[in-house]
């Protein structure tokens, strides 16, 4: 005995039989047509979004590069502008080494004012460098003069002509020293 589906979905290709006629469409050809246009417009709005998220990292990188290079250059300038004070407070150094009473009012007024104008340097983070007696360092001091010293090992420090200064760990001035040879 054989037994034949006549089933429409029940049908493989491989029954043996010719499919009698084409599946009936359970949707009209136009729900049709607009579920493909929705496909297309569904792959178009991915393809948006995704060049949208692709621009809006890259501007998001922008600016983080933008606000790097700008803290950078305030920094930068920051530097230039204590470093054209630090000419100042050398000449307030000066003064006070050319002066001869330090009991004298306007000597200790110029004095104030150097120990203020560090004190200021320090609260933003300045600190001046004490290279007198240390190894020379090529990171940290500029050799101006060499200097035979019996005293003083080969290498040391044994002068300050001019002194450097740190902001942070890094060197804003590096000490000009003469060092002994």
């Amino acid at each position: 005995m054989k037994i034949t589906d006549r089933r429409w979905w029940a049908r493989t290709e491989h029954d043996g039989e010719a499919p009698a006629a084409e599946e009936p469409k359970l949707k009209p050809a136009y729900v049709e047509e607009l579920e493909a246009r929705v496909a297309a417009k569904d792959l178009e709005v991915h393809q948006l979004l995704a060049k949208y998220r692709s621009a809006s990292e890259e501007f998001d990188q922008a600016r983080a590069r933008l606000r790097k290079e700008l803290s950078k250059d305030v920094e930068r300038g920051r530097r230039a502008l204590i470093i054209s004070f630090l000419e100042v407070l050398d000449n307030l150094d000066r003064a006070l080494e050319a002066a001869g009473d330090p009991a004298n009012p306007f000597v200790q007024g110029v004095a104030l004012v150097h120990r203020q104008f560090l004190t200021t340097l320090e609260g933003l983070g300045v600190s001046r460098l004490e290279p007198m007696g240390q190894p020379f360092d090529h990171t940290r001091h500029e050799a101006v003069a060499t200097v035979a010293s019996g005293h003083a090992a080969s290498g040391t420090v044994v002068g300050v002509v001019k002194p450097g200064y740190l902001i942070g760990d890094d060197v804003l001035r590096p000490a000009q020293v003469a060092v002994a040879g």
